[in-house]
């Protein structure tokens, strides 16, 4: 095969891991087939350009494959972010119930993690966030 239809076959397959969810494994074929497009180039017979790609492909994908897609899933989860932030009450929170407070321009369901009521207008400090509720303590 020549190194230009390497080139594409690389591309191609590079774009179909991106278009599609998840398994990380079209990449190591994109890769490996951009990594034998220079030895086509110089001259290597097909049957050692499909031996390079296989060879290369597979050795990566097993070798690499699990620490990429555990590097890419690391971080907090989003809402984490949050903690530590301010808050302002739309709607009053009482002790034990539930009220509605403004966080970057969204509004949430809130909790106090205190035991005070935290009244419309105030601010207040987002402590943690159990799913897509905020429990605040007052400033």
């Amino acid at each position: 095969m020549t190194w230009w239809a390497w080139v594409l076959l690389g591309i191609a397959l590079l774009v179909v891991e991106v278009a599609t969810p998840g398994g990380l494994f079209a990449f190591f074929f994109g890769a490996g087939a951009i990594v034998v497009a220079p030895l086509a180039a110089l001259g290597v017979p097909e049957a050692g350009q499909w031996l390079a790609f296989s060879v290369f492909s597979v050795a990566s994908l097993l070798g690499l494959r699990r620490r990429l897609t555990l590097a890419l899933e690391k971080g907090p989860p989003p809402t984490a972010e949050l903690v530590g932030e301010q808050a302002v009450v739309l709607v009053e929170v009482t002790p034990g119930g539930e009220g509605r407070v403004e966080l970057r321009g969204t509004p949430w369901s809130a909790r106090t993690a205190g035991g005070t009521a935290l009244v419309v207008g105030r601010r207040c400090r987002v402590e943690r966030v159990d799913g897509l509720t905020l429990w605040l303590r007052a400033e």
